[in-house]
């Protein structure tokens, strides 16, 4: 099952705000347009009308983009909903809306649910109007466009609640639209980033997964080289897909596959830096500094996620809360030698990630471990052994952590945890 939403939620990603794979010389494609690479050159292209060209447009929107990222999310809204009153017929002003929800509900790692209602209203409405405009006229390829992303996006969440279903039927009309975007492909850095994402993503889930292999003899081929390439074009030039493309850069790059976390701090400093408000980009960044050994980056970003959480900021919930302690946990712990810190940041780490459901491994799991380690050295018998228990039902059974809670609490058998921890320890 977790395989299949897997398949479903990529089908998703790979629709959405894409036309399809290529190949694309290795020229700077998102400036200047090459006949050789489109099937219709875009002086043959009605743009009439086009919002997504329209510089005009780009300029009205440019701080409603920024408020979209940055997680200023009624000044965006605000802004789109003016658009929307002077082009009401237009799909654009709604796919737009509709990926302000998205963006609300992915702090929570798309678990939140608040949301989902108005995200498919919004992109329901831009199907609408969307299908309007491409029945008017099939050559219009900027509602092509808008079609694939909007049922893109309403794929990747349907998959993502694990509606298989409407999952399958939206990734293919999604794709459909794809195909029928594909003759202006290149007439914006925005067509460039589907055709990144779809020839990255076609190999790498063919080379993950064999078995669905027939099922990729659907999809044009892919080109995983070329598709790292276009993402960092589009990241660099893209006006509205821009701040995705260096976000999915920033994943592929920290991905066991590529295996370039380095690189990806870089990036994930350039969104932190552009977008301070953004809970997500943020607590990535920390997680990047974290594993790249840049402490003093992790400590400072690491409080400023706290603050921001105390402030109440959008975004800005237990899933972050949850990095950031653990990340101050440990350095109170092995830099500052300050235990009782450390006993804290890891006690509310594992709040945190019981208030975001998040108890299995991970964070919640290494902050039971090293609260075990730290009772234990200072002879806390009794709050040692219980997280010691904690990490033995939840860690691997092959893993150091559970050979040395299986060590202690055999020693330690007559050890029972009463009711009530000793003063400075949570049961939680």
């Amino acid at each position: 099952m977790r395989i299949i939403r897997h398949t479903l939620a990529l089908a998703g990603l790979l629709c959405a705000l894409q036309a399809p794979a290529q190949q694309v010389p290795a020229a700077d494609t998102s400036r200047q347009v090459h006949l050789a690479n489109v099937d219709v050159a875009p002086a043959a292209a009605d743009t009439k009308g086009w919002l997504l060209l329209d510089e005009n447009i780009k300029l009205e929107l440019e701080g409603a983009m920024h408020n979209l990222y940055n997680f200023h999310y009624d000044r965006a809204e605000k802004q789109f909903r003016s658009l929307r009153r002077r082009y009401p017929e237009h799909p654009m002003p709604y796919f737009l809306m509709g990926l302000t929800q998205w963006w609300k509900i992915m702090p929570s790692n798309v678990t939140n649910r608040q949301y989902d209602k108005v995200f498919y209203a919004y992109m329901d409405s831009a199907i609408t109007k969307g299908e309007r405009l491409y029945e008017a006229d099939q050559n219009n390829y900027e509602a092509s466009f808008l079609l694939s992303a909007a049922y893109g996006f309403s794929a990747r969440l349907h998959a993502e609640r694990r509606d298989l279903r409407l999952a399958t039927v939206y990734s293919k009309r999604a794709l459909d639209y794809v195909q029928r975007s594909q003759q202006a492909n290149g007439l914006s850095p925005e067509f460039l980033f589907g055709t990144a994402l779809f020839n990255y993503y076609a190999v790498s889930v063919a080379d993950d997964y064999p078995f669905l292999r027939p099922i990729l003899l659907f999809f044009p081929k892919g080109n995983r080289p070329l598709g790292l390439q276009q993402l960092r074009s589009t990241a660099e030039n893209g006006f509205y897909t821009g701040a995705e493309a260096r976000y999915f850069l920033m994943k592929i790059l920290a991905s066991p596959k590529e295996n370039d976390e380095a690189g990806a701090l870089v990036i994930a400093r350039q969104l932190a830096k552009a977008y301070p408000d953004n809970a997500y980009f943020q607590r990535y960044y920390a997680l990047l500094s974290f594993n790249q050994g840049e402490y003093r980056e992790c400590e400072q970003i690491s409080l400023n996620i706290l603050d921001k959480l105390n402030q109440g900021l959008p975004g800005y919930e237990s899933f972050s809360g949850r990095y950031a302690t653990y990340y101050l946990g440990f350095l109170q712990q092995t830099k500052y030698k300050n235990l009782t810190k450390a006993r804290d940041y890891y006690q509310r780490c594992i709040v945190f990630s019981e208030m975001a459901e998040m108890t299995k491994g991970g964070y919640y799991l290494y902050a039971n471990f090293n609260l075990a380690r730290i009772a234990e050295s200072q002879r806390d018998l009794r709050a040692a052994h219980h997280y010691y228990q904690v990490v033995l039902k939840q860690a691997d059974r092959s893993s150091p952590m559970y050979t040395t809670a299986k060590a202690f609490l055999r020693e330690h058998r007559a050890t029972r945890l009463t009711d009530t921890l000793p003063a400075g320890y949570s049961a939680r």
